[in-house]
């Protein structure tokens, strides 16, 4: 039987556990009739000849499924890398949490067999389009798959920034940051600070405050077809960063403009996928009601 994705890649980090189990993955997708292909940096980490390498440009060109092995961190480097190509992500857990990798290790080769056999589903996640205007002109232009965020650098001072949506004037505030995130990023930092959980099917951005020096600045939600503007009112010390990746020092008067991305990441899940299980298991919901399945 022909599988589902013919040319496969596998991406992990350099970690002798994380190896293991890519060479294991490996040897399981060749008996299944598929072409591997190890992203060139996962491939030293591997450190066995006669496997095919390639960047990340390569594998967005040739791939038909990138695999991700490891954690959150490891898909977001990857999904940034092939968010131009459209190449589908599945993600198997080594790492923590794990809310974009959700297949277990103890389910790797069931969940990889039903995904090659064609038993998957296919789910879009918006991406953040951000740039930074300093004068006019662009410094930095960049897509997040979590958030974006403004926030003080080293110094322990409050940053004022003005925030519009839309051409609208919303509010002027004093903060430790401000974050920006997507429905998937809605359970990484944005969370930790209180903000909403946003299904991934909602077309929606949460602004999320940090530590803001007045009570009633709160989460909130706005549409994702929205142009947000963050203007750096007064930093002494202030700067954004992108899912963790690209960092930018601000200065007073900059602008950061955030809008959706045109381009989009594309999960694959194995059956029996479920946003809710995933969210509920996570994060160890109804534990204090003695763990019942109400399935």
């Amino acid at each position: 039987m022909q599988p589902a994705f013919r040319r496969v890649a596998l991406v992990g980090k350099q970690t002798p556990e994380i190896a293991q189990s890519l060479r294991a993955l490996r040897d399981f997708l060749r008996q299944r009739g598929c072409e591997v292909v190890l992203e060139r940096e996962t491939a030293a980490g591997v450190g066995e000849a006669g496997t095919l390498t390639a960047g990340f440009e390569e594998i967005g060109r040739d791939a038909d499924l990138a695999i991700v092995v490891g954690g959150d961190g490891t898909m977001l480097a990857a999904a940034r890398n092939l968010a131009h190509h459209k190449v589908p992500l599945a993600g198997i857990n080594l790492g923590r949490l794990g809310f974009m990798t959700d297949i277990a290790l103890r389910d790797m080769s069931q969940s990889v067999g039903a995904i090659l056999e064609g038993r998957h589903t296919i789910e879009e996640r918006a991406l953040i389009e951000a740039e930074i205007l300093r004068g006019g002109k662009q410094l930095l232009c960049t897509v997040a798959l979590n958030e974006a965020v403004v926030t003080k650098g080293s110094q322990a001072r409050l940053i004022e920034f003005k925030l519009t949506i839309d051409g609208q004037y919303v509010y002027r505030l004093r903060a430790d940051g401000v974050i920006v995130a997507t429905p998937t990023g809605s359970t990484a930092y944005a969370l930790s600070a209180q903000g909403p959980i946003l299904q991934p099917t909602v077309r929606a951005f949460a602004l999320v405050p940090l530590n803001p020096h007045v009570l009633s600045a709160r989460p909130v939600s706005v549409s994702d077809s929205s142009v947000i503007e963050i203007e750096l009112v007064h930093a002494v010390d202030a700067r954004a960063h992108f899912d963790g990746f690209a960092l930018t020092d601000l200065h007073d008067g900059d602008r950061l403009v955030l809008k959706r991305s045109a381009d989009s990441i594309r999960f694959v899940h194995p059956p029996g996928y479920s946003y809710f299980t995933m969210l509920r298991e996570k994060l160890r919901w109804s534990n204090a009601v003695g763990n019942r399945n109400e399935d």
